[in-house]
């Protein structure tokens, strides 16, 4: 058997002395693992740093067999990747998210979002909301989608401001507020009427939405911790929008709301119940 399709690179492991297994996010044919012989010479470890866009051919004698691949480079970002926090851990924590999927299951939109992302990692004050809306498709896919396009309890779609933690749907101001401290906040950027961006206030609410539903549908169910790499990029993008808003930034002209520094760690965990 073989196929040949493009992929980035989201870990490689060690495989006896000279070899490695290379785990790709494909465009067609989802997370696949392959062996990568010779993996760990000169010449192949730059191309096989997590981030690194490749065009594989994978071959292998049965279809469920792990099968070799022979990558070859197309877009060699790992280096930039390497020089800002919110990047470095972006892709690790990608990864993991990419990880919660079965493999070779295809999803060709996350492979389009991931795609896109990774271009836009330097630029730290965007990659927050990006990486919140990665987390949002991954849960979709994985059959816990949310629905923020209309009130659950009255249908409209202005004026959303909340999210039901037991639904998922989004909720509007006015049928909210009598359980409003029962309710998770909906970033203004997330609503369907968007028309603002990110600011670290937004975020930090985005980062605990999302967070919550993974929690409660992905990791509690598995008994798996969530990947480490995720809170180290919530922290390096709250402490880059929080400078950027501060006063006097040459940033801080148009963005809304006020500054935050970035929370603690366990206030961007889910609440427990």
């Amino acid at each position: 058997m073989q196929w040949q399709d493009e992929g980035i690179v989201i870990g490689v492991r060690r495989h006896g002395e000279t070899s490695v297994v290379a785990e790709l996010m494909t465009r067609a044919r989802g997370r696949h693992l392959g062996l990568v012989r010779g993996g760990r010479s000169r010449s192949m470890q730059p191309v096989l740093q997590p981030g690194n866009r490749v065009d594989a051919v994978w071959r292998a004698r049965l279809d469920e067999h792990l099968g070799d691949y022979r990558l070859e480079p197309v877009q060699l970002r790992a280096a930039r990747l390497m020089e800002q926090a919110t990047a470095v851990y972006g892709v690790q924590a990608m990864g993991a998210l990419l990880r919660l999927l079965p493999e070779r299951d295809p999803h060709p939109h996350l492979y389009e979002a991931l795609n896109i992302i990774l271009d836009h990692m330097d630029d730290p004050a965007g990659a927050g909301e990006l990486f919140v809306r990665f987390e949002l498709a991954v849960l979709n896919d994985l059959g816990f989608g949310l629905d923020l396009t209309e009130c659950a309890a009255t249908g409209r779609r202005e004026d959303l401001i909340y999210v039901s933690p037991k639904s998922g749907r989004a909720v509007s101001r006015e049928a909210g507020a009598p359980y409003a401290d029962r309710l998770l906040a909906l970033p203004p950027f997330l609503a369907p009427d968007a028309s603002v961006g990110a600011t670290s206030k937004s975020l930090v609410e985005a980062f605990r939405l999302s967070g919550f539903f993974l929690h409660r549908h992905v990791y509690e169910p598995r008994g798996i911790q969530q990947n480490a790499a995720r809170e180290g990029f919530v922290q390096a993008a709250l402490k880059v929008m929080a400078r950027l808003e501060a006063p006097g930034s040459p940033a801080e002209t148009g963005r809304a709301g006020e500054p935050v520094l970035a929370p603690p760690a366990e206030d961007l965990m889910p609440p427990r119940e």
